[in-house]
């Protein structure tokens, strides 16, 4: 579910804690003469050295959750052993000047605009404050649909392109609750082309936008949806309560609300450097700017949130019932 998802800028906020218990426990690395010396290289590789904080850096980007002392002692070996390719392939690399060649000097030069970008989003946003736990229960209560009420829907529809001019006639049969087939055959009828199915869908995996207009729905109820340049006739096959617990539920709003805060953070601190800084676009890139610009004084068009379900070909008898398998549970869509 898009509004659930994680967002991408959480990327930036990956704990360090592992690297830095690992930069404690392999810096004690080699013995002389039964005296343990610490020392901060891993290995040499030539004229050139391997330390242990590159092999902390990668580590840190790797899930290792509770791994035992061994595990992550035998993760750390298989990191510091690619490592090791790589610093033979870059000594050839460098031997052969290919760090000069024009295309290897753009990469470079993009990597470290990416690194450095990456850099100052997380400074900005490395104090965001969490959610106060008032936060948390707000956004509980104000979600029933995702949380108390949650349900699990056996969703069928048929969408058909807004153009072709049939959205009144779906909102009618939407209205006298009309099956599925009905629908079909009324657009078969007229030569309409159709997509459409059918599929079990939980309350998070539907967009937040549309989630009220089908928790609204009752079993066999329908509902006519524009969604971008089509119209969808959905309706609630059946449906099952499937409510998520408060407690169960916490973790995850506390996640999802840090990473909207994070988010708007960032958003906002990129809107505050385009209007105080002096950007000229030009060439062509100057009159899809202009019109760019244009479209952004505009109303937005309806996102585009369906289809819902899996896909069925207009020649195709839609499915009498939702794809089987077992009920999702769990607030994936907060993860």
């Amino acid at each position: 579910m898009n509004h659930l998802k994680r967002n991408p800028i959480t990327s930036l906020l990956q704990t360090t804690a592992l690297a830095f218990s690992l930069t404690v426990g392999l810096s004690a690395c080699g013995s002389e003469e039964g005296s343990t010396k610490a020392t901060q290289v891993a290995a040499k590789v030539g004229s050139s050295e391997i330390s242990v904080h590159q092999i902390n850096q990668v580590l840190s980007r790797t899930p290792v959750g509770n791994a035992s002392k061994d595990a992550v002692q035998a993760a750390s070996q298989q990191v510091l052993e690619r490592l090791i390719d790589q610093q033979l392939a870059v000594d050839q690399a460098t031997e052969a000047k290919l760090h000069r060649s024009p295309d290897v000097v753009a990469q470079l030069e993009a990597a470290r605009r990416e690194v450095l970008a990456r850099a100052y989003l997380q400074q900005l946003t490395g104090n965001v404050p969490k959610p106060t736990p008032e936060e948390i229960k707000k956004y509980y209560q104000d979600n029933p649909a995702l949380f108390a009420e949650r349900r699990v829907f056996n969703l069928q529809e048929i969408r058909v392109p807004k153009a072709i001019g049939f959205v009144d006639d779906l909102k009618k049969l939407a209205e006298q609750g009309r099956p599925i087939e009905e629908v079909a055959g009324f657009l078969r009828t007229r030569n309409v082309q159709f997509g459409g199915g059918s599929a079990t869908r939980t309350a998070e995996q539907i967009p937040l936008e549309l989630l009220p207009r089908v928790h609204a729905l009752k079993d066999g109820q329908s509902a006519a949806v524009q969604a971008g340049d089509s119209v969808t006739f959905l309706r609630v096959a059946s449906s099952q309560q499937v409510p998520v617990s408060e407690t169960v539920a916490t973790p995850g709003i506390a996640q999802f609300l840090n990473n909207r805060r994070t988010a708007e953070i960032v958003t906002g601190e990129i809107k505050r450097l385009r209007a105080s800084t002096t950007i000229a676009y030009l060439g062509d890139f100057d009159q899809a700017a202009a019109k760019s610009a244009e479209s952004a004084d505009k109303p937005a068009a309806p996102a585009e949130t369906l289809p819902l379900t899996a896909p069925l070909e207009s020649g195709a008898k839609p499915a009498a019932s939702a794809e089987q398998g077992a009920i999702e549970r769990g607030i994936q869509g907060l993860k």
